[in-house]
């Protein structure tokens, strides 16, 4: 049996909030949502600032320039939490 090695890049495609959830969808279809909780400067963030949000590199990430606040896709996809 032959085993292929695929690589595994997962990129942003575009970022939205509800009342409780960040939610990223991905260029591959899937969709992820993480608690807001999970990040302090986002979850204090007002509305206005959480919708001013830029796709880093070819999606690798996500840049808030108003609250100087970056996560990585595969952060977020290991379960990595921000700072508290």
């Amino acid at each position: 049996m032959v085993t292929l090695a695929v690589e595994h890049h997962p990129l942003a495609h575009s970022v939205s909030f509800d009342t409780d959830s960040l939610i990223v969808s991905l260029v591959d279809g899937r969709t992820l949502s993480v608690p807001l909780a999970w990040f302090p400067t986002l979850s204090s963030a007002t509305a206005s600032q959480l919708r001013d949000w830029e796709i880093l590199g070819d999606g690798e990430g996500i840049h808030w320039p108003q609250l100087d606040e970056d996560l990585s896709i595969n952060g977020l996809l290991l379960g990595n939490q921000g700072r508290r």
